[in-house]
């Protein structure tokens, strides 16, 4: 295993020491021009970057002297942890977190089409309200009460794999709600406390964790496919979800709800298991299988 980062090295040259490791495991070859265009440092620290990298990781990098690059080593430890997320949006739009420039995937990489945006300017009200924990006056439109105007407090916001939205409890309704970012105009940050029952404390479903158990779906074939898709555990996934989005998540993943297995379709590969574990989540109408007349939905209500 390579060599533990020594303290005194600064954040500016962990971040290009980063950057060597991304690029040597994932792409397998790092050059000093690399460095040189994405940081804007001359050649000299580039090279010195290079030169410590292999110090504190001797196995991890080898010269190749006809491409005059240093190429992935055969004994290849990384240096750093990266999350799958996070390797994944690295190679889909670009590595690093800084706005300056131009950022390409870092290999060929094609997602779904995005339907809608939000506006940023909404989004940078709405973001500063929850990082404030101040109220926000917004216009809103939903399905089923069309343009009104509303005060609510947002505490998070969602990607439900579809469309962002804000969590946060609306002073209209008097109960805790999630609004489609894309739904909302003309937000407003309010002056003036937040009571603590419209915190995300006092918000039930955002703080209950319920735990699902998928597993692969009873009409397949060939279940133990999706037991190593998912990289299921004695043919069982086990995933913790608050229950504010449990719903989302059963809907992005197709997962068949019903009690009997009972939908059909190419497109039901997951079944889940454990039904009562649902007992009292709120946004389960949009949850595939799950029918419950008696419960309300609260996305953007």
């Amino acid at each position: 295993m390579p060599n533990a980062i020594p303290m005194d090295i600064n954040q500016t040259q962990k971040e290009r020491l980063s950057h060597i490791d991304f690029k040597a495991h994932f792409l397998g070859t790092i050059g000093r021009n690399d460095l040189v265009s994405r940081f804007g440092i001359k050649e000299a620290a580039a090279t010195r970057d290079i030169t410590l990298y292999k110090d504190l990781a001797p196995e991890n990098l080898e010269y190749d002297t006809k491409a005059k690059v240093y190429i992935r080593g055969t004994s290849f430890e990384p240096l750093f942890d990266y999350s799958p997320s996070q390797a994944m949006a690295a190679l889909a739009h670009g590595f690093g977190d800084d706005f300056v420039g131009t950022h390409k995937a870092l290999i060929a990489c094609e997602a779904p089409a995005q339907l809608n945006h939000p506006d940023l300017e909404t989004l940078s009200a709405l973001t500063r309200a929850i990082h404030q924990h101040k109220a926000s006056k917004i216009v809103y439109r939903s399905l089923s009460s069309g343009r009104s105007t509303r005060e609510i407090v947002p505490f998070v916001l969602v990607d439900n794999g579809l469309r962002w939205h804000v969590r946060g409890y609306d002073r209209k309704q008097s109960r805790f709600a999630d609004f489609v970012v894309t739904r909302i105009s003309d937000p407003e940050i309010l002056d003036g406390p937040v009571k603590e029952n419209e915190g995300r404390e006092s918000d039930i479903q955002w703080n209950r964790v319920v735990e699902l158990e998928i597993v692969p779906h009873p009409s397949l074939k060939h279940p133990k496919t999706i037991e190593t898709d998912y990289a299921m555990e004695n043919g069982v996934l086990k995933v913790n979800v608050r229950a504010a989005v449990a719903g989302y998540v059963l809907r992005r993943w197709n997962v068949d709800c019903s009690e009997e297995h009972s939908l059909e379709g190419p497109e039901y590969h997951l079944w889940l298991k454990n039904r009562q574990a649902l007992y009292g989540v709120e946004n389960l109408v949009i949850a595939p299988g799950y029918n419950q007349d008696n419960r309300v939905a609260r996305e953007g209500s």
